[in-house]
């Protein structure tokens, strides 16, 4: 109990110093705290999705063929037809586009998104990007409202946030929290991780809905929660947004995601010898032999401290930034050989079909 006092408290006082740093509309008219005038800008483009998908019966009794013609069983007795909810935030109000997360679509038959003013509309699947779990889809639709996209790379620990969503098929509804954690990996949920953990509430039929700042900026697509019941327990995760934004540019371009790679094995550095304090950047573990990291004059032993100006934090990070960069295009990278800092121009090269599910644990 107290510690929720103290929350409300913080919350009271962030609210207080609205001239020197809150954003404006967040003191209602009464003068008390409420972020209802965010809400009011930001809401109309959180929708909600229904999808309808086809699934096969799962009993080895309606498959075995001679059951089936002894008991006049008709095929389309193997399939099922079901329906799931999920949300989805308008992106781009001219276009119509809605980006949500691939595990709301998939394998989807039907796909319908609703408007906060109950308009009802059939989506088209532009792409969608399993490894990310993001995926983007279009409506033919007058009057819709979008949320600008923010920058996720600018959060800090601590940042309060809204998650906006269709919890349990329930309706819109928002809830409120700060931001616990940033680049989270290793989960297994997707395969390029690099999550924002937030304690606002999220639950089954928030994926896909947005993650909000408190001037109105979209940072994250709310896709998971850690739990063993299934229910919130105040260990939420997103995809930041300037990660779905570049999954939605090649959506967009190609209809899917073109992995690329620079031939190299990486891992985050620990207690290096010759180093001190806390290290950030990718080790290269390995460079394989003409692969674009070795015209490059890449070499085993170099760690990677920025990514196209961007500073990188760990290996997963620069994976990551591999993984999304279009093919063909070329990265600056600045290393550390020893104590000596380094340029380099790595181009990303296509992989493999096939070695697509490897590319999300080697580049």
């Amino acid at each position: 109990m107290l510690a929720r006092k103290s929350r409300w408290l913080a919350i009271a006082l962030l609210f207080s110093l609205a001239p020197i740093g809150c954003p404006a509309g967040t003191i209602a008219q009464s003068g008390k705290p409420s972020v209802a005038p965010i809400l009011h800008a930001v809401t109309p483009a959180v929708v909600n999705i229904s999808t309808k998908k086809v699934e096969m019966v799962n009993n080895p009794a309606l498959r075995d063929p001679v059951m089936r013609e002894l008991f006049d069983i008709p095929d389309r007795a193997l399939r099922r037809e079901t329906q799931a909810a999920g949300s989805g935030v308008i992106v781009d109000a001219a276009r119509g586009y809605v980006l949500t997360n691939d595990h709301v679509v998939k394998g989807g038959t039907n796909i319908e998104v609703i408007t906060k003013d109950n308009r009802r509309f059939k989506a088209q699947l532009v792409g969608r990007d399993q490894a990310t779990d993001i995926a983007l889809l279009s409506i033919k639709a007058d009057g819709l409202t979008a949320i600008p996209l923010g920058d996720s790379d600018s959060l800090e620990v601590g940042d309060f946030v809204l998650a906006i969503g269709n919890p349990f098929g329930l309706g819109q509804t928002v809830t409120s929290g700060i931001v616990s954690a940033l680049g989270r990996t290793g989960l297994g949920i997707e395969g390029y991780e690099s999550f924002i953990q937030t304690d606002a509430a999220i639950n089954p039929g928030n994926s896909g809905g947005a993650l909000v700042t408190l001037d109105g900026q979209l940072v994250g697509i709310n896709t998971a929660i850690l739990s063993r019941a299934g229910g919130n327990v105040g260990i939420n995760f997103a995809v930041p947004i300037n990660m779905a934004r570049l999954v939605m540019a090649q959506l967009i371009a190609n209809g899917e995601v073109k992995r690329g790679r620079i031939g190299v094995s990486l891992r985050t550095p620990g207690s290096e010898a010759g180093r001190s304090g806390e290290i950030e950047g990718a080790i290269i573990e390995s460079v394989e032999p003409q692969s674009s990291a070795a015209l490059a004059g890449l070499a085993k032993g170099d760690l990677v401290t920025t990514a196209n100006g961007i500073p990188i934090k760990s290996s997963a990070q620069f994976r990551n930034f591999i993984g999304l960069t279009p093919v063909g295009t070329e990265i600056d990278l600045t290393v550390r050989r020893g104590n000596s800092p380094l340029a380099a121009k790595v181009r990303v090269e296509p992989v493999l079909q096939k070695r697509a599910a490897q590319n999300a644990k080697q580049n």
